[in-house]
């Protein structure tokens, strides 16, 4: 499979996920993100944007993230999330909204290597979601992290390895941008 039909993408690294127990993975995003575009790859910003009378405040009466500065992308990647091929808006946990699984069907996307916050939900769920939408995912365990805390990240990478195949949890190492096209 042609690498070169690969995206980075980026989950909600917004300021209502950056927390204590998750700050220390904006610096290694943000290295891999630079490194990544300045490679030539395609990369994604998703945002998740919570609304009144979601089934997120209804079933687990979580009312974060409605507004700004909670939904904006944190300061350290706002030049990145410019730069990006797209920033996808949802209300979903995955990327892969109605606008999102365009976007990877337009672009012919195949290869989906994902970070971001939190890797127990929306990380999880876009990788799971591109894995059944016959698609190849590769979850960056060391580029995501929870705001739960280490506990939760660890369990959302069992049960990523689990859903997808232990061998597409792969670290910021593994990343093979030597083989993504190069910048014109």
């Amino acid at each position: 499979m042609s690498t070169s039909r690969a995206v980075l993408v980026v989950v909600d690294m917004q300021n209502g996920f950056v927390r204590e127990k998750s700050a220390h993975v904006v610096p290694v995003i943000a290295d891999i993100t630079r490194r990544w575009q300045d490679a030539g790859g395609d990369t994604v910003f998703t945002r998740y944007l919570n609304f009144p009378g979601s089934v997120f405040e209804r079933l687990i009466h979580w009312t974060k993230l409605r507004e700004s500065p909670e939904i904006d992308i944190v300061p350290e990647l706002t030049d990145l999330a410019a730069r990006s091929t797209a920033i996808v808006d949802k209300t979903i946990y995955s990327l892969f909204s109605e606008e999102g699984a365009r976007l990877v069907r337009e672009r012919g996307w195949t290869d989906l290597y994902i970070c971001g916050i939190a890797t127990e939900s929306c990380v999880l769920k876009t990788a799971v979601d591109a894995f059944e939408r016959d698609l190849t995912p590769w979850l960056i365990q060391d580029a995501s992290a929870s705001h739960a805390g280490s506990e939760a990240h660890d369990a959302g990478i069992l049960v990523s390895s689990r859903f997808i195949g232990k061998d597409q949890i792969i670290s910021v190492d593994d990343v093979p941008l030597n083989l993504l096209p190069v910048p014109a």
